[in-house]
């Protein structure tokens, strides 16, 4: 009897489970082709810059097919490695970023572990508020920062706009809220018997924060780092308004401004510099793409 309905089971299951191999292939298939698509869309750009990174200015001008080079040159990367303004650019850039990451770090990450694990009245709306904050596009907000920083030249006679150190107060209004965010996040993931083990062992509030919740956190600390030193190494519309002076400019502006005259483009030079200005950040992400998305994942799904 049992041999019977075994045998009256086993075409069944031979039917569900080709029809389940057959789902799974065309899954696959199809994953592979918006796979192949994303991979087009994102991959060409940067291979088009480099293409014309390699190409002369006649090259570029001329008839050919724009993705061959057919007299291949350095000539664009080694102007621009041995200009002093290109090398200025980049010494800007620099410094404006660690500096940005190292301020965000050292406001987001006791303010992250304040409103998740130092419970008080309005900490939850004060979290969502400060996350809302990084919602206000940058575009609606550099007029008004613009007449705070006029009014403050005015009333203290220090002038600030046409510096590049204006950049340190305003790229954290972009930084830290979404930095506190993330962590808030990963903070809220770590289990409390940690935190209440410490404070019945007698450490305070700040040897917590440093001793077990910042080694534990290492993840998510890497990922606020690495946003922070994104937006603030890429942003182009705050330097576009707030410096002006060539000595002053970031490298995302001082690409454009310098290398676009009138209604001439130099654009193998252009493309070199794109290039040479993304590299810090692609190499960041090379080597820390892991720590990146596990602290993206954790303080999205947890807390």
């Amino acid at each position: 009897m049992s041999t019977l309905a075994i045998d009256k089971a086993g075409p069944s299951r031979k039917v569900k489970y080709g029809s389940m191999s057959r789902d799974r292939a065309w899954a696959l298939r199809w994953s592979y082709f918006f796979l192949t698509l994303f991979a087009i869309f994102s991959l060409v750009p940067p291979i088009y810059m480099l293409i014309t990174s390699l190409k002369s200015s006649a090259e570029i001008s001329a008839a050919t097919n724009p993705w061959w080079v057919f007299h291949p040159t350095l000539s664009n990367y080694l102007e621009l490695l041995t200009s002093n303004q290109f090398l200025r650019f980049f010494w800007n850039s620099a410094c404006v970023a660690v500096i940005v990451v190292t301020i965000t770090m050292l406001i987001s990450v006791p303010a992250a572990f304040a409103l998740s694990r130092m419970k008080f009245w309005g900490s939850a709306t004060l979290a969502t508020g400060v996350f809302l904050t990084y919602l206000i596009p940058d575009s609606l907000l550099f007029l008004p920062l613009f007449k705070m920083f006029a009014v403050f030249s005015d009333w203290t006679g220090i002038r600030l706009i046409n510096k590049w150190y204006v950049l340190l107060f305003l790229y954290p209004t972009l930084t830290v809220p979404f930095c506190t965010w993330i962590m808030i996040g990963y903070f809220a993931s770590i289990p409390k018997e940690l935190d209440e083990a410490a404070i019945i062992d007698g450490a305070s509030w700040f040897q917590t924060l440093t001793r077990i919740f910042i080694p534990v956190a290492l993840p998510g600390l890497i990922a606020a780092t690495i946003f922070a030193f994104t937006v603030s190494w890429a942003q182009f519309l705050y330097p576009l308004v707030f410096t002006t002076s060539t000595d002053q400019l970031v490298m995302p502006v001082g690409i454009i401004t310098t290398l676009i005259k009138g209604d001439v483009f130099n654009w193998g030079q252009i493309m070199t510099g794109a290039l040479l200005g993304a590299a810090p950040p692609l190499l960041i992400y090379a080597f820390l793409m892991d720590y990146y998305i596990a602290g993206l994942t954790a303080g999205a799904t947890k807390g």
